[in-house]
């Protein structure tokens, strides 16, 4: 499995060019894709600040998003979150939505596709674009 980062996860489904080819073979050589349930919240964030303008109705683009066969929802389980909350606050940004994100793929032991040069620096061996 690999975890997509929100933004990754709109451009695949979008078949955006700002996803990169390496992310984006990735991605289809992957078993499964996991989606992290905070990107719901992410998403929906996005649109109703009117920072990403979605072709559908965003309830309706996330059904579809997440109905296809390789996604997986990964829950905010109590551990996830906990191991989000106690990453290094000097290392790691403080976006609670990438701080469970990061946690939800290192819970499942898996590759990250970010393009967040934050979480790079961080832990390149994780993550990839």
């Amino acid at each position: 499995m690999i975890v997509l980062d929100t933004h990754a996860w709109i451009w695949w489904v979008d078949g955006s060019r700002k996803l990169s080819r390496s992310a984006r073979r990735a991605i289809e050589e992957a078993d499964r894709v996991g989606i992290c349930a905070i990107s719901c919240w992410e998403l929906g964030t996005l649109v109703a600040r009117r920072r990403l303008a979605l072709d559908r109705e965003v309830g309706v683009w996330v059904d579809q998003a997440l109905g296809q066969d390789r996604i997986e929802v990964l829950p905010v389980t109590p551990a996830t979150a906990l191991a989000a909350a106690l990453l290094d606050r000097e290392r790691f940004p403080l976006d609670p939505a990438d701080r469970l994100i990061y946690a939800a793929a290192v819970a499942e032991n898996c590759r990250l596709v970010t393009k967040d040069r934050h979480l790079h620096a961080l832990d390149g061996e994780r993550t990839l674009w």
